[in-house]
């Protein structure tokens, strides 16, 4: 099977979780450790994820190559800028399990920067997964009959002067 799921306005954690879910195959009622039985999952929108507070600046990414001197340090905005799916991608490689099939899994694993996805991978796909969290509507996207309807909490008597 073949999964969609839209990284626009989530948190990244909260996708891959999603992801790791249907890479590894526990969303099927066959599941088993030592089956492989997961399915493919793409992610579009990475490019215009969402984190919460300053993690933009505060969350670092690190690594090592293994040379003295070779520890390397980045944020997270520095990293989104270089390279629109690292952080998504990191984020399911640190949630799947640390065994020999996380390779295989990752393989499985689809990532795009925007909305337009290849033609042979389009073909496969069979269902789009729900996003964790819902967007809310900004307040220029409500119709004039929408804002009217709204429930008023507060109506100003006619005498009243805003300051």
């Amino acid at each position: 099977m073949w999964y969609v799921i839209d990284a626009n306005q989530q948190p990244p954690g909260k996708i891959a979780s999603i992801c790791a879910q249907h890479l590894q195959g526990l969303h099927k009622p066959m599941y088993h450790a030592l089956s492989d039985c997961g399915d493919h999952v793409v992610v579009k929108n990475t490019r215009h994820i969402a984190f919460s507070g300053n993690k933009w600046e505060q969350k670092v990414y690190s690594s090592h190559s293994g040379y003295p001197g070779g520890f390397r340090q980045v944020t997270a905005a520095v990293l989104h800028r270089k390279d629109p799916t690292a952080i998504v991608k990191l984020a399911v490689y640190g949630m799947l399990p640390k065994n020999l099939h996380r390779r295989t899994m990752m393989q499985r694993l689809h990532i795009f920067p925007e909305e337009d996805i290849p033609e042979e991978i389009l073909k496969n796909l069979v269902t789009e997964l729900k996003q964790p969290r819902v967007i809310p509507k900004r307040l220029n996207e409500y119709s004039r009959e929408e804002i009217e309807a709204f429930p008023k909490l507060w109506i100003p008597s006619s005498d009243y002067l805003p300051k």
